[in-house]
């Protein structure tokens, strides 16, 4: 069996909307399961809240989330980066999922080589973009 991962992200109420707006960004197809669709008595959270859901890029990427009727807290921080050769499509990108949220470095050359950016979309998900093969001369 091969091992694969996903991130897995966890939010109080807002996981839905997050996978929806993931879904229009990246494409692929969305699938959710809510509290209220699970067989178990005395569940904890809002019966509209996501239980698990997903989506499945094209691409064979997945990106999971689940609201947590339970505490955040910790000092762990995860980000995302998308990366790849397509420097217009990872501009697009980064735009897209910037959009209602803040944008904390402009997509723009790198002086590694190449192209980054990043941004915290409107959900506080940060999202990194690199690649986009050698910069302009």
């Amino acid at each position: 069996m091969a091992i694969k991962q996903a991130p897995y992200l966890a939010f109080h109420g807002e996981a839905g909307d997050a996978l929806a707006f993931y879904q229009q960004v990246l494409g692929g197809t969305l699938d959710i399961t809510r509290y209220k669709d699970m067989p178990m008595d005395d569940m904890p959270g809002d019966p509209e809240w996501v239980m698990h859901g997903q989506v499945e890029l094209d691409n064979g990427i997945t990106i999971m989330a689940a609201d947590s009727p339970g505490e955040h807290s910790g000092s762990a921080i995860v980000q995302i980066i998308l990366y790849g050769d397509d420097r217009v499509e990872l501009e697009g990108l980064h735009d897209a999922m910037g959009a209602g949220g803040t944008v904390e470095m402009p997509f723009e050359a790198a002086p590694w080589g190449g192209w980054f950016g990043q941004v915290k979309d409107r959900f506080g998900v940060t999202w990194m973009f690199e690649g986009g093969g050698e910069q302009a001369a």
